[in-house]
């Protein structure tokens, strides 16, 4: 059963919240939290992020977690 939106920001929310400000989580390991077959789960785990106050960066970058290519990492806002 494919897990749902407020599922998903939970968990995000809840690794940005542990990590605290300043510090990054690869948004694979929310997806892991939420499945064993957690690759599928990526496009919605970004698709989440994106409506979140949660920053995505692409080495140190700011970018859109929908579009960009490639690995992301999350964190809080500084």
């Amino acid at each position: 059963m494919k897990p749902s939106d407020k599922e998903i920001a939970d968990v995000l929310l809840d690794l940005a919240h542990q990590r605290g400000v300043g510090k990054t989580f690869c948004p694979s390991e929310a997806a892991r939290a939420l499945s064993d077959d957690w690759r599928r789960l990526m496009p919605e785990v970004r698709r989440v992020a994106a409506m979140l106050d949660l920053q995505a960066t692409q080495k140190g970058t700011p970018v859109d977690p929908v579009t960009a290519k490639g690995p992301i990492r999350l964190g809080l806002p500084g």
